[in-house]
């Protein structure tokens, strides 16, 4: 039942996202008491796939990049000629997450001009935390039992590492992934205040135009975004986990 329930709201889930995307005037009935004198309900300006399209590829960029560098950083401070800088480590992501988005762009701007570059910068920062704890926190859990036998099987520190403790972390590595492009997926929307590309232009073109549909079509999306891209990553978190043996068939 459980399940039936799980799946029966990722397939509404699913449906009303591609209307929002594709069809949203059969909704119109329901934006059009949210416009005010006569302003259109549906977002027509620019394509609404071309712009979830464009918001995720800042989104997968910039996960990409935060992952590398997350998880290569996570790695040296838990090795015994890194763990110095673990303080070091640990402020800087903290700085990352903590410096407001928009401070990033107005810093990067001058430096980057308009467009997807200040975004991507902001989204990498702000990426970092989550992973970076999480790996750490990973590598952290491993018992020393089994590295103990790990070491007794003969294997070296790099063997050790990649066929030990990496895999054993990857649950959570991939959890510290997950919430960092929830929140990249809505942090996302700001960087069309410095014309890149994505669902943020549907909700500034609703707050310059006082049209709450507008906002609500763009928000909606996002959020919707959001949600199933998060339930798919777990989905495939539950595959690979099976696959390697840390979670039952």
């Amino acid at each position: 039942m459980k399940l039936i329930t799980a799946n029966l709201f990722r397939l509404l889930a699913l449906a009303l996202l591609l209307i929002l995307l594709f069809k949203t005037e059969w909704l119109s009935f329901l934006l059009v008491p949210l416009t005010k004198n006569n302003a259109p309900a549906v977002y027509t300006q620019n394509s609404l796939p071309g712009l979830a399209l464009a918001h995720m590829q800042l989104v997968l960029i910039s996960i990409a990049g935060s992952t590398v560098l997350a998880v290569a950083g996570g790695i040296f401070v838990t090795r015994r000629s890194g763990a110095d800088f673990l303080p070091l480590s640990r402020a800087i992501a903290n700085a990352g997450q903590t410096f407001p988005p928009v401070a990033v762009l107005a810093l990067a701007v001058p430096a980057m001009g308009f467009g997807a570059g200040p975004t991507l910068v902001a989204l990498f920062l702000y990426g970092l935390l989550p992973i970076f704890e999480n790996t750490i926190s990973g590598l952290h859990q491993v018992s020393p039992a089994v590295l103990d036998a790990a070491d007794g099987m003969g294997m070296n520190s790099t063997q050790r590492l990649f066929r030990v403790e990496l895999p054993l972390a990857l649950p959570l590595i991939i959890e510290g992934i997950k919430v960092a492009t929830v929140i990249n997926i809505g942090t996302a929307t700001i960087g069309s205040t410095v014309a890149a590309k994505g669902l943020g232009e549907v909700i500034i073109a609703g707050l310059i135009s006082d049209n709450t549909a507008f906002i609500l079509q763009g928000g909606l999306i996002v959020g919707l975004m959001a949600v199933l891209i998060y339930d798919a990553m777990g989905l495939v978190e539950n595959a690979i986990t099976q696959r390697i043996g840390l979670r039952p068939a």
